[in-house]
Formats: structure tokens, C-alpha cells, sequence
């Protein structure tokens, strides 16, 4: 079977490095080394603005000297790369991703947010349906078996239909909300929002009119469409999600150390259901990063659209700017979808050096 070339830029943390920082049991993290881990991908050639990372990926993934570019661009347009991975900031993805699409790539692995404004997400998923392209974003969490198998239970109706999810760490909306808002999309069968309501505590000065300064941190309400409350919230129990359905509820506890469902086991004096200890279905843990790209390769090889896709990846911006409307209009509902949305991230601040060993 085919193997696919692979291509990187942004070679810091999450692009080839986050691996020595976060727990050996998630398997293949970043960028590359899901690329690594994929029997049908090869990760040939990269780009970054800075030598020195640049030097220490390709020690670290064999990519030779010759093919590591300081322009993009040049890189794309030499190495006609199959699958490009974007894993620099915001800021910076829509231009490269929109770029990579009119050349000739038709596989993007987008990192989170996908873009730094909702104009520039818009003019993503225009691209890459213009140009036949397939789009993950890294919100690992949509190809986690864990998460797989919580929404198996849900969809099967064993603990009676789905009434509440609640997400307990957000954080800042780009880095870190961006991850459990599209978790909460994810377990909901990405049914559509209708409205939200949020706070973002550090938001009056993150914000500086139509700039936001800094990746604010929020919290909030999403009403989707079926009826479905999720509550987005920054309750200091780290990230854990509950589903509450109609005669059960399942929690995710210590970011997928312990997987729990309580399910209907009779009823009290009164009638009403009581909830005893059941069996979360068993599943082998595999690394979401090689998940999502084996997600873009089955998309090459088949034209089967991807789990996630360039449509979700904009739904999951527009949520992150309903948040900062509603804390600019004191918390109010804001309606989706979202109109007018006028912001934009735009930080100014030195790049982070990753971590090249453990």
C-alpha cells in the first residue's frame, strides 16, 4: 500500500517535542512522532524559522539537512508533500494551511485553534473545499479510544439518552478550551450549538478592542440544538468530563486515568431510580495522534471525509468567539450562529523553546 509523505511546520513543542514532556502511556504525541508510529507515513522534510529546532528534529526523525526549509513555501512547492501538519500558532496557520491547499495538498493536520480569527477559519474550510482537501485539527480527545468508547455507551442507550455533559477543566480558550469544547461537540454526535453564555475572568484585559492580547481563559453554558446542556467549566478537579444521561452517568476522571459508570440497579422507597456501580466496556488504549493521522490516510486512500473535518474545526472557532461576545455583553445568551464576529488573536510574545529530551 502507499506511503505517504508527510511534511511539518512549526517544529517546536507539539509539532516533534511535547512527547518528552507529557506521560510515556499516551503513546506517540506530537506531530512527528505520529507520523513515526503510522506504518503508512513518512515524515520526509520541515520547516521553522529557527535553525536550531529545525537541526534537532531531523536528528531526532531523520530528516536530512537538505530537506529542512526556513520557508515554507519553498518547501511545499519542492517536496509536493501528501499530508502537511501545521503545528505553529494561530496566528500564523491560516495563511500556511490555505497556501499548502492551492499547491496541491490534500491532507492538512491542523493543530488547535484552527485559525486566530473566525474570517480566517471561514477562509480555511473555503479553501479546502474548493481544492478537495481533507482537515483534522489536534483536538486528540475526537480519536481517543477512551472517548470512542463513552460515546459508544451513549449512543447505544444503554443509560437512557444523553441529558448533560460537563466538562471540568476549559482553561484558555485557544490552547486549552479548543480541546474539551470540541470533546463536548464530539460526545454529542457534533449536534449544533444554539446559544452560549460566558465568563472569561482574565477577559477585560486580555481583550484591547477588536485584538485579543492574550489566549483568554473561560467558562461557560453551550445549549445545543437537541436539547443537550453542557456546562464548560474551570472547577479545579483538572480536566474530567461527566455524562449524564435519563438511568445512568459516566465520568472520566484524571485526564483518563479511571473511566467510571453508574447505571439504573432498582429504585428507593419513593420509585425513583437508584444508581449502582456498572462495567465501563474495556478498550485498548492507542495514541490519538496516530489515530487521527491514520483518520487522514483512510481520507487519501478512500475520498471518505475524515472524523473531523474543516466544517467541525470552524464550528469549534465559532464557539471560542460566542465566548468572548457574551462576556463583552456581560454574560448574555448569544445566539448562533455567531454574525459579526470581528476578533482576533494576536499575541506578541517570543516562541517557547521545546524540551529536547526527557
Amino acid at each position: 500500500m502507499k506511503t505517504y509523505r508527510a511534511a511539518l511546520v512549526g517544529c517546536s513543542r507539539m509539532g516533534a517535542f511535547i512527547d518528552n514532556e507529557v506521560p510515556e502511556s499516551r503513546g506517540a504525541y506530537s506531530h512527528a512522532a505520529g507520523y513515526e508510529a503510522c506504518e503508512r507515513t513518512h515524515m520526509s522534510a520541515c520547516s521553522d524559522l529557527r535553525e536550531e529546532v529545525m537541526e534537532q528534529t531531523g536528528r531526532r526523525y531523520g530528516v536530512p539537512r537538505e530537506k529542512q526549509y526556513l520557508n515554507y513555501e519553498e518547501m511545499i512547492d519542492r517536496e509536493k508533500p501528501d499530508i502537511l501538519s501545521v503545528a505553529t500558532q494561530p496566528e500564523q496557520r491560516a495563511e500556511i494551511v490555505i497556501f499548502a491547499v492551492e499547491h496541491g495538498v490534500k491532507a492538512i493536520y491542523a493543530e488547535k485553534a484552527l485559525a486566530a480569527s473566525l474570517a480566517e477559519a471561514d477562509a480555511i474550510v473555503e479553501a479546502a473545499e474548493r481544492n478537495g482537501a481533507f482537515l483534522n485539527m489536534g483536538t486528540n480527545r475526537r480519536w481517543d479510544p477512551g472517548y470512542d468508547t463513552m460515546k459508544g455507551v451513549v449512543d447505544s442507550g444503554r443509560i437512557g439518552s444523553l441529558k448533560t455533559l460537563i466538562l471540568h477543566q476549559t482553561g484558555s480558550l485557544f490552547n486549552s478550551a479548543s480541546h474539551g469544547l470540541d470533546l463536548l461537540q464530539r460526545l454529542n454526535g457534533d449536534c449544533p450549538v444554539t446559544w452560549v453564555q460566558a465568563h472569561l475572568p482574565d477577559g477585560d484585559e486580555a481583550i484591547d478592542g477588536e485584538i485579543l492580547r492574550q489566549d483568554p481563559v473561560g467558562h461557560g453554558i453551550l445549549q445545543f440544538e437537541n436539547g443537550v446542556t453542557a456546562y464548560a467549566l474551570n472547577s479545579g478537579r483538572g480536566m474530567e468530563v461527566e455524562t449524564v444521561c435519563a438511568q445512568g452517568v459516566m465520568t472520566v476522571l484524571s485526564e483518563g486515568q479511571e473511566w467510571q459508570i453508574r447505571e439504573r440497579g432498582g429504585e428507593d422507597y419513593r420509585g425513583r431510580p437508584v444508581l449502582v456501580q456498572g462495567e465501563f466496556p474495556a478498550f485498548e488504549p492507542r495514541s490519538s495522534t496516530q489515530q487521527l493521522i491514520e483518520d487522514l490516510v483512510h481520507a487519501l486512500d478512500t475520498g471518505e471525509p475524515t472524523r473531523g473535518g474543516a466544517r467541525l474545526a470552524r464550528a469549534n472557532m465559532e464557539l471560542i468567539f460566542a465566548f468572548v461576545d457574551s462576556h463583552l455583553r456581560g454574560g448574555a445568551r448569544v445566539a448562533l450562529p455567531l454574525e459579526g464576529s470581528s476578533h482576533r488573536l494576536l499575541r506578541d510574545r517570543a516562541p517557547r523553546l521545546p524540551r529536547y529530551g526527557r
